[in-house]
């Protein structure tokens, strides 16, 4: 059975999984405000995509109970914060995408913060 702590993580995970979802929707569907299709480095959807495989690798992992689900969690924090980071608040159209920004920066950090609980309580047990 799950703890706490993991349904908290798996939450996070989740959130981060439908933003972006949500987000490649409207990519697709061209509605405003929806990303860029390219940026410099690299193409939105391709990038989307591996956001979500990361997060959904470290739901299936178990993101607190094995260092694989631990890196892939800190991971798929690292890469939404790509998307939803504090650089958003720069954003031309952020008074159009700051619920998404807001919730995206709550479910990375709190996802940081589990992982770093559940590694510091395993090295001191």
């Amino acid at each position: 059975m799950p703890t706490q702590d993991t349904r908290f993580a798996n939450a996070c995970l989740a959130a981060l999984i439908v933003l972006q979802l949500v987000m490649l929707g409207a990519l697709f569907a061209q509605s405003a405000p929806h990303p860029p299709a390219t940026i410099s480095l690299f193409a939105i959807a391709p990038f989307l995509a591996t956001s979500m495989s990361v997060a959904f690798a470290a739901i299936l992992a178990g993101p607190l109970e094995t260092r694989t689900g631990c890196i892939l969690s800190i991971g798929a924090s690292v890469i939404a914060l790509l998307s939803y980071g504090p650089q958003k608040y720069f954003d031309a159209q952020f008074e159009l995408i700051w619920p998404a920004v807001i919730a995206g920066q709550v479910a990375a950090v709190t996802l940081i913060w589990l992982v770093t609980l559940a590694v510091f309580r395993k090295k001191t047990a």
